[in-house]
């Protein structure tokens, strides 16, 4: 029945979007499943759940490089949104033989919001409440060979909580030397960096230093600046991290797409010479994501 449903509409990209929308059953005339359970008296009116978190398109899947990952949520409602980048990169004539990093099948979860790429040889990936460190060894492993231009993942440990879901809710790059940061994170983070040894396997070793010494030696900069999320008040921070001021989306080296709403750190990134692009948030910061969760880059320029 679901099946004729979705073959009716003449329109491909209407009947995906109503894939994302969800259905009711009073959409569907005289709609009864086939299992006992269906025959009985049920008061949930929708066959088919919707996908509201398909507007923080950065999770489901990355490109990185000439390759994408197709990713395994963490939760097991948002595994649906991968199905579409699946049928993408396996059916599309224009995507279709990309090389594939990541798959939706694998057992650990890795989501796009942990995946942040600091250079072309460089790639950072959180450790966090929604991406766990077996699945970021296997990612390295498929992406760092002889034909790639990547040469490490930098792996960064961070709080498993709600608020600092993903890396790029309290850690993000705005220019070749510059980040955003929330400051609760900065004193005790851990980073490990893994790359192909000489015997052809991942080696892993634990970064040395503080989070500026570690980036630094991995850009091959001479210094980094750390910009905090709020400045040095607590209570601006956590406010604003909370709507997402270290949240940005880079679009090019020293310019950011930010929320309106964190003045705070917005003024502060102008201060060290960011240009920033404001965008209204009253209603989409209540989704708890901001311009980088809500985007989805598919070809980057050589910079």
């Amino acid at each position: 029945m679901l099946k004729d449903y979705f073959l009716s509409f003449t329109s491909p990209k209407e009947m995906v979007l109503k894939m994302m929308e969800g259905i009711r059953k009073s959409e569907i005339n005289d709609y009864r499943g086939p299992r006992l359970a269906d025959f009985l008296s049920n008061q949930y009116p929708v066959i088919i759940d919707p996908m509201p978190n398909l507007y923080f398109t950065r999770d489901p899947f990355a490109t990185v490089g000439e390759g994408v990952s197709i990713h395994k949520m963490h939760t097991v409602t948002r595994n649906r949104e991968t199905l579409f980048a699946k049928y993408i990169f396996n059916c599309n004539p224009i995507y279709k033989g990309t090389k594939l990093m990541y798959d939706r099948t694998e057992k650990y979860s890795l989501e796009g919001g942990d995946i942040l790429i600091l250079n072309e040889e460089i790639v950072a990936v959180g450790i966090s409440q929604r991406t766990n460190p077996n699945s970021i060894e296997k990612f390295a492993n498929t992406l760092l060979t002889e034909d790639s231009s990547f040469k490490k993942v930098l792996a960064i440990d961070i709080p498993k909580t709600r608020a600092f879901m993903h890396l790029d809710t309290v850690f993000t790059m705005v220019d070749y030397d510059k980040f955003t940061i929330h400051p609760n994170i900065k004193s005790d983070i851990a980073v490990y960096v893994l790359e192909r040894g000489d015997d052809g396997n991942i080696k892993i070793t634990e970064g040395k230093g503080s989070l500026e010494d570690i980036l630094k030696k991995a850009l091959n900069l001479d210094k980094v600046k750390l910009i905090k999320c709020g400045g040095n008040s607590i209570i601006d921070a956590a406010r604003e991290q909370w709507n997402d001021g270290s949240n940005t989306l880079c679009i090019a080296p020293g310019e950011v797409i930010v929320y309106t709403r964190n003045y705070v750190t917005n003024q502060i990134l102008q201060q060290e010479g960011i240009k920033i692009y404001t965008m209204p948030s009253s209603e989409l910061s209540r989704g708890r994501g901001g311009p980088r969760c809500m985007s989805m880059p598919l070809i980057r320029e050589k910079i």
